[in-house]
């Protein structure tokens, strides 16, 4: 059943066929979906607002499939098919228009509701012509945008005075959300930090896109040309301003670009992780278990392109659901989307089998896995070694978290920086390193590290090849 407010989905999961038709499932990005579909059922030439205004109710179908869990609740381990007949027309790995590419970057995490619900608005929809329905009529809603109307009202032509239309509905999952003011020349603040360090991790895999020199958190020039350059290389307005378009985008290709890393990297350590079954875990729950349960999937999401990545927030919601599902599927399990004793035995197991022969050094560039051991004052071990190297690595980057000596031994100093950086990234401060906390260590110091490489040619500022 649905639980709270709906937000966006990091990911769908779309059936290639009829709901009881026995056809392949492929799973993508939700704003990936929605560019698809709008590719696939409405032609770019026609006028914006009627293009907004078809990619708003394809929004809103799609999310309230997830929401209602209507294919979830009855058995199938999907959300949403590609029989128009029943669902959207998606045609797996067509080309997207650019003008679709961008109106859908700008309102993805938009959608109608009807006044006084909560739940997202059924908003069927058809061509118009050959076929006609209660809902939005596809070509109707052209001669509507010809007439002069908005998106808006073009919307309540068809669906009623009692809608509203939600904007910026929170995403599901690790993206986070965009700047509520698009970012620019001269703006600052740790959006403007996070933004800059991502995509000094992208230029690593796509030269052209010049280094930022200082992520310091200020958009100066250096800045603006890393925005322009992203834009241009994925076909995007290459103004230098930091929209809800490019902002997704760039989370969209830094996600993709830390998964391919983490599938070629070598020099990962092993260090022995905690088996123990905390207890059943299930959509609702919150605490430790879930968060540790949030790290092995996310683990495993770099080595299973069947299970999505998650951000190990302790909180049981429809996307961890989701990766348990997907995590069953894969390892073979009966999928019922609840983590038992034995869904959680072979999750770890997969781990183990992922890190078995690796032995816990530090190793410049490479970061090692969650030994399973939180990491407290007091703690001697390498595993504290490597902590301290990672955190001292980061501090030159952040001013406001302190450097330690790599001396292996877990004092005061270093509990000092831990909470320094727990602070810094919005953790709860503990002072303590557990899976979540490791795991933020890690992801930000191989974003700082691998962001600050600069490729033949390639210096902040200037695209290789200039």
């Amino acid at each position: 059943m649905p639980v709270g407010l709906p937000v966006i989905p990091e990911t769908i999961t779309v059936h290639l066929g009829a709901p009881d038709e026995p056809a392949p499932n492929v799973t993508l990005p939700f704003m990936d979906y929605i560019m698809n579909v709008a590719s696939s059922e409405i032609y770019p030439t026609w006028p914006e607002e009627a293009i907004r205004a078809n990619v708003y109710a394809q929004i809103s179908y799609a999310l309230n499939r997830v929401y209602t869990e209507y294919y979830r609740s009855r058995g199938y381990d999907f959300d949403i098919t590609n029989s128009t007949r029943y669902d959207q027309y998606f045609v797996n790995g067509r080309d997207i228009f650019e003008n679709i590419q961008r109106i859908v970057g700008d309102i993805f995490n938009d959608y109608v509701r009807r006044q006084g619900t909560v739940e997202p608005l059924f908003a069927q929809y058809c061509n118009g012509t050959t076929v006609t329905c209660d809902g939005l009529s596809q070509w109707g809603s052209v001669e509507l945008a010809q007439a002069g109307y908005t998106p808006y009202r073009i919307l309540q032509n068809y669906y009623g005075n009692n809608i509203d239309i939600v904007q910026n509905a929170p995403i599901g999952g690790p993206t986070p959300s965009a700047p509520a003011n698009p970012l620019r020349l001269d703006s600052s603040g740790g959006e403007v930090r996070q933004l800059q360090i991502r995509l000094n991790r992208i230029s690593d895999n796509y030269p052209n896109i010049p280094k930022i020199r200082y992520p310091n958190g200020i958009f100066g020039f250096d800045t603006e040309e890393a925005v322009k350059a992203f834009q241009r290389t994925f076909n995007l307005t290459d103004d230098g301003i930091v929209g809800n378009a490019t902002w997704y985008a760039i989370q969209r290709i830094y996600t993709a670009v830390k998964r391919l890393n983490s599938l070629t990297s070598e020099g990962l350590r092993y260090n022995e992780v905690d088996r123990q079954f905390p207890s059943t875990l299930s959509l609702g729950d919150q605490n430790s278990g879930v968060a540790l349960l949030q790290y092995y999937l996310d683990y495993l999401s770099a080595y299973y392109d069947t299970i999505p990545p998650l951000e190990a927030d302790g909180v049981f919601g429809p996307s961890t659901r989701d990766a348990v599902y997907a995590a069953q599927t894969s390892l073979g399990l009966p999928a019922d989307g609840v983590v038992g004793e034995q869904t959680w035995n072979a999750i770890v197991d997969a781990y183990y089998g992922i890190v078995r022969r690796i032995p816990v050094t530090y190793t410049e560039g490479n970061t090692i896995p969650f030994g399973g051991v939180t990491l407290r004052q007091g703690s001697e071990s390498e595993s504290v070694r490597v902590l301290q190297e990672y955190l001292s690595f980061i501090a030159e980057y952040f001013p406001e978290i302190p450097a330690v000596t790599p001396t292996g031994y877990f004092g005061p100093r270093t509990e000092a920086s831990v909470r320094a950086f727990q602070e810094t990234v919005g953790l709860p401060v503990s002072g303590l390193v557990n899976a979540v906390t490791w795991g933020e260590i890690t992801d930000l110091y191989s974003d700082l590290y691998i962001g600050s490489r600069l490729g033949e040619g390639q210096y902040p500022g200037t695209p290789v090849g200039e």
